[in-house]
């Protein structure tokens, strides 16, 4: 029985989300997550909403709202990884209904229905459900934005305030450089449809008034930790200004390489990057992209298109011309990516509709032999039931969207990402996570030595230990420190095993437990492969000092 394409939509979109929820239960990934879940297990052990602090010390990075928002789940569910991860899923379904809300509205609601699968479905988005940083925030505070200021462009005072509203939030994730993929697309397309009066229209400077007001938290709180406090000792120099740094050296700093945090770019980066994060569609995308350069193409467009298109653009070439890359940034465009591809798809038939269901087809294929690849070669446990999951995945959508269509593409390329989300989420990444020292150690000393005293000696990345731990995680960057926590009752420290036996020479010592550590975020060959992993691994103790 033939199902109706919308209804074929709304049910792939109910999996891809069902099987999404699971990424929610695993682990938390060391660094940057586990980083910033320590934050903010650190605002309720402190009680302390205003600062932020890692390793006991001042932290001046990123922006607070992921933080407020994960100290409040904590607040509510108690601090675990669950609590951590629930609110950013929760986001990314709202992310999800702006791209349909977004797309219907300058479309129609099949493109729209379309735009969510592939958005649900890119790989990017599949990660970063289960290695939760900032980036689903800013994505669907981003896109929330865009879709509230189309609609305050048809004179809407409600969705001009929260326009405003959802581009503070983004700011409060990610900086004062959303502006640009905001506001861009408008500016753009005000100019090319020669809407020039829609500059001056006070409404849009109100709009630029109501996001002040609505970051007034941040600034109030940068200028609290470090204004007010010239005397601390911030990226080795005093006198550090929390505004200055949030306002330019966190933005303009980075991508102009002249703030204290540095990069190297390379202007090619987020093409290939984009080729990987955005599978299995990126192959649609990037022919929909080329094929905006035909004249003719363009002409049949939606002159609202030039929002979506613009503000993609924009955002991609201000990225690629940037210092400082990191892959999951482009994820912020993904939705804009989803309806383009989408569109793209509404008109494909004929010859390149055959092509693109060939090459998704050899795409299906390759992607699930891969994964059963990798399943073999690493010698994870419970691999060939892994693999026989993958495969009933596999044939059913195989056999059930055999049909040369459009929606064969749709479910197939869904069906790809079922099988990921169930590989990593289930398989691969809870695995790796038996790998994560500090993770193991964390709750091994809050289920077996509830009373310890936590420490972390030298200058060692154990984010994971700090959040995972029963209690707050002191650091110890000296053996100067050591020797004045030395005393401290219940005193455990996290070390490394080239500091075991230094440790053993000077002091009283007891091995509680000893943990295998691998940089899980960083995977090589040798580490997948089972023969040659423990020739990789680093060797943590937890050591208890008498």
């Amino acid at each position: 029985m033939k199902i109706k394409e919308e209804k074929l939509y709304v049910i792939l979109i109910c999996l891809l989300a069902a099987f999404g929820f699971l990424g929610v239960f695993g682990g938390i990934m060391e660094p940057d997550s586990a980083l910033y879940a320590s934050i903010a297990k650190n605002n309720i052990l402190y009680n302390d909403w205003l600062n932020l602090y890692v390793r006991g010390a001042d932290w001046l990075d990123k922006p607070h709202l992921p933080f407020w928002i994960a100290a409040l789940f904590f607040k509510v569910f108690g601090i675990s990884a669950f609590a951590y991860k629930l609110p950013s899923f929760l986001v990314g379904l709202l992310g999800a209904w702006y791209v349909y809300q977004l797309a219907k509205s300058i479309y129609t609601d099949r493109i729209g229905l379309r735009s969510v699968v592939i958005f649900l479905s890119a790989l990017h988005v599949l990660i970063s459900t289960f290695d939760v940083r900032a980036e689903i925030y800013i994505t669907t505070f981003t896109l929330a934005s865009i879709y509230h200021y189309y609609r305050a462009h048809q004179s809407s005072v409600v969705h001009l305030v929260a326009g405003s509203f959802f581009t503070a939030c983004a700011i409060m994730v990610k900086g004062i450089f959303v502006l640009i993929p905001v506001f861009a697309g408008f500016i753009i397309y005000w100019l090319f449809t020669k809407q020039y009066k829609q500059l001056i229209k006070i409404k849009w400077w109100l709009a630029i008034v109501l996001i002040f007001v609505f970051i007034s938290p941040e600034l109030y709180s940068l200028y609290h930790q470090f204004d007010l406090h010239p005397e601390k000792v911030v990226f080795g120099s005093r006198g550090v200004s929390g505004l200055k740094f949030f306002f330019w050296d966190s933005q303009f700093g980075r991508f102009f390489n002249s703030g204290p945090i540095k990069g190297s770019g390379d202007k090619s980066f987020f093409l290939h990057t984009t080729l990987w994060a955005f599978l299995p569609w990126s192959v649609l995308l990037y022919t929909a992209v080329v094929n905006l350069f035909k004249k003719k193409n363009r002409a049949e467009l939606a002159d609202e298109s030039i929002i979506l298109w613009a503000s993609a653009a924009v955002t991609f070439l201000l990225f690629s011309f940037s210092k400082f890359q990191l892959p999951h940034y482009i994820l912020i465009v993904f939705p804009q990516f989803a309806i383009i591809t989408a569109l793209y798809m509404e008109k494909l038939e004929g010859k390149p509709l055959k092509v693109f269901y060939t090459v998704h087809t050899v795409i299906y294929v390759l992607v699930f032999i891969l994964l059963g690849v990798i399943a073999v070669f690493s010698g994870f446990e419970h691999a060939y039931w892994m693999i026989s999951a993958l495969l009933l995945i596999a044939i059913s959508a195989f056999v059930f969207f055999k049909e040369k269509s459009v929606s064969a593409i749709v479910g197939r390329n869904a069906a790809i990402s079922i099988g990921l989300m169930s590989f990593l989420y289930l398989f691969f990444y809870p695995a790796l996570l038996k790998y994560e020292g500090g993770m193991q150690a964390g709750q091994w000393l809050r289920a077996n030595y509830p009373e310890a005293k936590p420490a972390v000696l030298l200058n060692v990345d154990a984010y994971s230990f700090d959040f995972y731990a029963n209690a707050e995680v002191k650091y110890l960057m000296s053996y100067e420190d050591l020797d004045k926590a030395v005393a401290t009752r219940d005193l455990v420290i996290y070390v490394q095993d080239t500091e075991l036996q230094n440790i053993k020479s000077k002091y009283k010592t007891e091995v509680l437990k000893s943990f295998e550590n691998y940089h899980i975020t960083k995977l090589s060959g040798k580490f997948l492969n089972a023969n040659t992993r423990a020739a990789v691994l680093e060797h943590f103790y937890l050591v208890k000092l008498h």
